[in-house]
Formats: C-alpha cells, sequence, structure tokens
C-alpha cells in the first residue's frame, strides 16, 4: 500500500511506499478532526504505522498533549514507542537491525517484507510529514521522506524534531561497558546539534575502511593517510561536539530544583582533553600523528587503540558525591530521569523547541512522590510524552491531561477509568 501524506508547505502529495497489506492486527484511534497542537507544544498528531513489528496497521491522529499506553506485556506498547523514536536519526529505541522490525505473519522470512512509519508533527513553527521506513528489497538501508521529498539522508530527521528515550534496558547505563553511554551521549549531542549524526557517522565509516586495509595489508599508504585525515577532522569535531554538550549540561543538572537528584557528568577521551589545551587544528595534526604511528599496533588490534571511539561518560550523583555506578538501583533511575529532564530543559533553550520523551515502564519503579515530581515536570517542558506502564492507576494524576490508550495484541482502544 502506499502511506500518503498531503504536504503541510508546499500542498504537494508525499507517498513513502510499504509492502502490501497481509492478514493481521489493526487498529485506529482518533482524535476530532482538526486537533493540533494545544498551546505551542511540540508533538505527533498524526502516526501510521504498516507491517510495523506486531502491527498490521495502526492509525492513531492525536493533539500534541501526553499519550499514556498501557496493557500487559508483549501487547505492543513500546513498539509504538520504537515506531515514534524513528521519526529521529538512528536505528531506534532498540538499536535494532531494520529487518528485525518486520511485522512477522508466521510464514514470511525475516527482513522480507518491509516496513513503514509515517507521521505529521506540529512543531512550534510549522506541520511537518516524515515518511520512513524500509523497502524488502533496501536490505538494512532506510528511507525517509520530509514533506513528500526525499532526505538525503537520516540526519535531515534531527532538524525537525528531536526524540530522547528512557528504557529499561537503559537501567544498567552506568554499570556495563562505555559503549552504551558513548551512544547515550551522542543521542544528548544530536538534540542540540543535528549534524553531529553526520560527523559520527563518517568518523566511523573511515575508521572501519581503515581497520580493513591494515587488516588485509600490504596496505596503500597515500589510501591511509586520507583515511586518518578524514579520522582526524571528523573526530576532532565529535569530540568538540560532545565536551560542548557535556559542559553545558552539566551547568544545567547542577541548577535542577525538584524530585531528583543532581547530576554531575565529566567527558574521559583524550582528544576531549586536548580540545581544552589546544586549537581544533592542532588536535587534528595530533590525531593524525598518532594514528600513523599506531599503524602496526592498530593492524594487529583490529580497529583503533586510540580516538573517540574510547571516549566515555562519566556520572556522578553530585548531592552524595559518589559515583553512579555505586549508586543504588533506584537512585542510578532517578539520576538517569534527571540527566533527561536537564537535556529537555537545554534543548528547549538551544533550539527553541524541547524534544519528544519517550518513557517505557519508567512510572513503575518510582515511588508516588518522584512520579508525581515526573509528571510536573514533563507539564513544564511543553512537549508531547509518551508513557507506557502496565497499572493505568499510577498515570492517574494525568487523566484530566493525557491521552489513555490500551494496547492488546497489536491493537489499540481508548482507555476508559
Amino acid at each position: 500500500m502506499n502511506i500518503t501524506a498531503q504536504d503541510g508547505r508546499h500542498g504537494a502529495a508525499a507517498q513513502f511506499r510499504a509492502p502490501g497489506l497481509p492478514s493481521g492486527n489493526s487498529a485506529a484511534v482518533r482524535s476530532p478532526e482538526g486537533a493540533l497542537s494545544p498551546g505551542g507544544k511540540v508533538g505527533v498528531t498524526r502516526l501510521v504505522l504498516t507491517d510495523f513489528r506486531n502491527y498490521r496497521s495502526a492509525r492513531l491522529d492525536l493533539d500534541a498533549g501526553p499519550v499514556v499506553l498501557s496493557g500487559p506485556n508483549g501487547a505492543g506498547k513500546t513498539n509504538l514507542l520504537e515506531a515514534v523514536s524513528f521519526l529521529s536519526p538512528g536505528r531506534g529505541l532498540r538499536n535494532a537491525r531494520l529487518g528485525e522490525i518486520d511485522r512477522r505473519d508466521g510464514a514470511s522470512e525475516p527482513g522480507t517484507s518491509g516496513w513503514a512509519v509515517a507521521a505529521t508533527i506540529m512543531t512550534r513553527r510549522e506541520s511537518i510529514r516524515i515518511g520512513t521506513g524500509r523497502e524488502p528489497e533496501g536490505g538494512e538501508r532506510r528511507v525517509v521522506r520530509i514533506d513528500g521529498e526525499p532526505a538525503r539522508s537520516q540526519a535531515a530527521l534531527g532538524e525537525c524534531l528531536g526524540v530522547l528515550w528512557l528504557t529499561p534496558q537503559m537501567d544498567r547505563l552506568f554499570v556495563e561497558g562505555p559503549g552504551g553511554r558513548r551512544r547515550f551521549l551522542d543521542r544528548l549531542v544530536l538534540g542540540l546539534d543535528p549534524a553531529h549524526a553526520t560527523r559520527v557517522a563518517g568518523y566511523e565509516q573511515a575508521l572501519r575502511e581503515r581497520a580493513r586495509l591494515l587488516r588485509d595489508g600490504p596496505s596503500d599508504p597515500v589510501w591511509l593517510s586520507a583515511l586518518e585525515e578524514v579520522m582526524a577532522q571528523q573526530g576532532v569535531a565529535v569530540a568538540a561536539g560532545r565536551r560542548d554538550a557535556v559542559e553545558r549540561l552539566d551547568q544545567v543538572c547542577a541548577a535542577a530544583e525538584g524530585a531528583f537528584p543532581r547530576a554531575g557528568l565529566a567527558l574521559i577521551g583524550a582528544v576531549e582533553d586536548w580540545l581544552g589545551t589546544m586549537p581544533a587544528l592542532e588536535a587534528e595534526e595530533q590525531f593524525k600523528a598518532v594514528l600513523a604511528e599506531n599503524r602496526a599496533g592498530d593492524a594487529a588490534y583490529g580497529g583503533a587503540i586510540f580516538g573517540p571511539h574510547r571516549s566515555d561518560l562519566a556520572v556522578t550523583y553530585a548531592d552524595k558525591g559518589v559515583a553512579a555506578e555505586t549508586a543504588s538501583t533506584g537512585e542510578q533511575k532517578a539520576l538517569l530521569i534527571a540527566i533527561m529532564l536537564a537535556q529537555a530543559t537545554l534543548q528547549r533553550a538551544t533550539r527553541g523547541e524541547p524534544p519528544l520523551l519517550l518513557l517505557d515502564e519508567v512510572a513503575a519503579h518510582l515511588d508516588e512522590a518522584r512520579r508525581a515530581g515526573l509528571f510536573e515536570a514533563l507539564a513544564g517542558l511543553e512537549s508531547q510524552t509518551w508513557i507506557t506502564g502496565t497499572d493505568t492507576t499510577l498515570f492517574a494524576p494525568l487523566r484530566n491531561h493525557a491521552r489513555f490508550l490500551s494496547v492488546a495484541d497489536g491493537t489499540l482502544s481508548e482507555t476508559i477509568f
């Protein structure tokens, strides 16, 4: 079928082609016609899914107020959040391979059907139509259209909208390896500087190509030098973006008040440290020299032993003066929420608009005081929040402000209290 959206700025039809609809689950929930963003809030006013996870097709027409999704585990609540997360660059809140997202009907092989997400986004400036997905013949290539026009890359989505999320899988962010913290940090930087995604992708592509050349050998020194030039330019830019974001976010966290603890943030990385003592161009030259010197060692290692791909984010519980990884599980959860709220505040101040917030099973792990504090903080952000939970009563304070939807086996219905 075609997912079609009328271009909100130019009047042209915008189509994202998705596969034909096999039999399966479908759902449609509508708001009154003409419902727009209340009070200048930022949010999704229409969301259409096709062959996405356990949804054959689904359509939601909304205003920009909070959306509460309730239902049993495995019903499809997180799948809806994941669909919204694909309105931003990257691989979504599950960091999944695109073929894994295709709806399964018991007959098709994984990765053979393709999926699509289409949405209307209401910002403070305009209405934007977005279509994205994986076409069956496209492999792991993700297609993006904005107001009917093909986007040059996913990075264009970052110019339209910021999206932040917290999921149960992030609960161990502070105690597991640095890779997850780097991805978390890059998501924060992306919210402040949409071009960051392009720089990270450019650096990682050059990093992989250099590793391949060193592995396959003998390597062409001219081509290696060219790749190291790209790594130095993009890597220093990535490090500079991270450094700036962490410094600014740390200041917002330090000034925060409310139900959640103050978090302290610091960046651990040699390239980032260089930028505190030398100009960026000098840091690039130094980085290139290190890469050239390390070629033999990197060939044996199978990658690069030095660079911003090995940096880390250090978080402390500032009020107690202890590292986040030594805090209790509940304190770590509260610190994550504090960082997310601070980032949303900083993004609103920087870009003039707050991000969408996706909170998967967050409220269930908070006591009543912190739940109330969370709901109060979210209300002040002027952005749409999507929240999931199995117990609807936890969200009773939002009853007069949010859209409540029940999710059961990939079908949606209004929640009746």
